[in-house]
Order: C-alpha cells, then sequence, then structure tokens
C-alpha cells in the first residue's frame, strides 16, 4: 500500500481553488485549471472550494448544486458548466441550476431535493468561515502551500507563480 498522506512522496500536491458559481472571473480561470490538470495529472488535487458572495444572488445555492454534482460523480464537469452559465444563472436563477444538472445526466430531482433540503450547507459554510478566515476575500483565490494567491483582480501570471510553487513543492518530495 503507497503513503499517500500530505507530506508523503506519493501525495499528490494540493491547490485549493476558492471559488464562486456566478463569478465570470472564476469563469475566465478555467482555462488555468484545465491547464494545471493537464500538466500535473494526479500529482496536483485540485479541490474546489466555495466561497459565495454576497453580491450574488443565486452563489450560495450554486455552491450547493456543486456539491451535490460531487456527491453525484460529476462535480467538475458541473462546475465548469455553470460557470459557462453566469450571465443566465443571474437572470434566471436556480433554474439553471437544475437545468445544467439534467444536461449532464444528473438525478435532477435529487437536486432539487437537496436545494430544497439544504443537506450541503454546511460544507458551504465551513468553506466559506475557513477562506474568510484565512484571508480570501474575492475570488478567485488560490493557496497552495502556504500561498495564498488572489486571482479576483487579474489572472495574468497566477498560472506560471502556481506553476512555479508546485514544481517545487514536487521537487522537495
Amino acid at each position: 500500500m503507497s503513503d499517500t498522506t500530505p507530506g508523503s512522496a506519493t501525495a499528490p500536491v494540493v491547490l485549493d481553488v476558492w471559488c464562486e458559481l456566478q463569478c465570470p472571473d472564476c469563469h475566465s480561470a478555467l482555462n488555468d485549471i484545465r491547464a494545471l490538470r493537464a500538466r500535473y495529472g494526479d500529482r496536483l488535487d485540485i479541490r474546489l472550494r466555495h466561497f459565495p458572495l454576497d453580491k450574488h444572488k443565486h452563489a450560495f445555492a450554486a455552491a450547493q448544486a456543486a456539491e451535490e454534482a460531487f456527491e453525484q460523480g460529476r462535480g467538475w464537469p458541473y462546475v465548469e458548466a455553470v460557470l459557462a452559465r453566469t450571465g443566465r444563472l443571474a437572470e434566471q436563477g436556480e433554474r439553471v441550476l437544475v437545468e445544467t444538472a439534467g444536461e449532464l445526466g444528473l438525478d435532477t430531482d435529487e437536486f432539487e431535493t437537496a436545494l430544497i433540503d439544504g443537506r450541503h450547507i454546511l460544507i458551504v459554510d465551513a468553506d466559506q468561515a475557513e477562506g474568510k478566515a484565512i484571508g480570501v476575500t474575492g475570488t478567485p483565490t488560490y493557496v497552495i502551500g502556504e500561498e495564498r494567491l488572489d486571482g479576483g483582480k487579474s489572472q495574468d501570471g497566477l498560472r506560471a507563480r502556481i506553476e512555479e510553487i508546485v514544481d517545487g513543492l514536487l521537487a522537495d518530495r
């Protein structure tokens, strides 16, 4: 059995992406996330962390819906699909979340139920509280190693900086 505890030689480097699914800047960041996935594969664990902003009315529901998508095994495809619809989400609300789930072949009845019963609220609340505790103020924000990188103002140079950190962390193993 291989050792995959954090810090071990075989454990992936963890990149937390503090994201909000109604945020156009998070949509713009998807190309960087895809490129990082392609470059590092299993050596980089990209984790979605929720940071819904008050200025976006449907962001909290979208975060809960994303958790339901992860539970149904299609989390990242769902996140990408919702981020591609930030304008529609702003205009049409939670209906877009359920429609997107249906387009991906997910159980829309479970999505509707999850949005009503709030089964994923604690995860979203915990992410948001942790984000505030470490100084996240906007999205996207990346945390890798001990470094926090704010992508909300500009994505310029962030992927290169993340790659530099990942390469260093992988070399140290």
